[in-house]
């Protein structure tokens, strides 16, 4: 128990940390950040249930003021933004991600964990990214989706990253990949 609620925070943590990476800002309210490599660390590392309530946790932190998202936002106004939509994704991201990885063992990690990152990193939070754009941002939803093609390469990257990440950490220290360890 003590060691799940360390590891949440830890990646809640690390999320945070990504975000003092700077962004970079673009004309329609939605930044380019580092942070989604750690939603998606959250689901390939952690599994579907702590890398779910490691980005809850860490969205409550925004929610109740701190400024940790890139740009130091943070607050009650950053849910009723064009980024909200992301925002809502990120925890169903992580889930998704963190479930791949722990139900598909037929495939080496590094292709596990980069398949989950692009299904559940990108696509996906894109669905609710896109959404909350159109909205946010009075926009048809295909309007918006020409938005977002411009995260593609970067989220792409991101995925290949955590992949990456995931598939080291697994092969330096397999108990630490807990998506893999405890999985059903």
């Amino acid at each position: 128990m003590e060691k799940n609620v360390t590891l949440i925070a830890l990646f809640a943590a690390l999320i945070a940390a990504l975000g003092l990476i700077p962004p970079v800002s673009l004309g329609f309210g939605v930044p380019i950040t580092a942070q989604t490599l750690g939603v998606m660390l959250c689901g390939t590392v952690l599994g579907a249930k702590r890398g779910t309530l490691a980005v809850l946790l860490f969205l409550l932190l925004v929610a109740i003021g701190l400024p940790l998202l890139s740009g130091g936002r943070g607050g009650l106004g950053v849910f009723a933004s064009p980024t909200v939509g992301f925002l809502i994704g990120w925890p169903i991201a992580a889930f998704v991600i963190g479930l791949i990885v722990e139900k598909w063992r037929g495939a080496p990690l590094l292709i596990v964990a980069g398949v989950a990152s692009v299904l559940g990193g990108i696509i996906v939070m894109y669905v609710f990214g896109i959404t909350g754009m159109s909205v946010m941002l009075d926009k048809t939803l295909l309007e918006a989706a020409k938005i977002a093609l411009v995260y593609v390469p970067g989220d792409l990257l991101k995925a290949g990253i955590a992949a990456m990440l995931t598939s080291a950490l697994a092969t330096a220290r397999p108990a630490s990949v807990l998506s893999r360890v405890d999985a059903n």
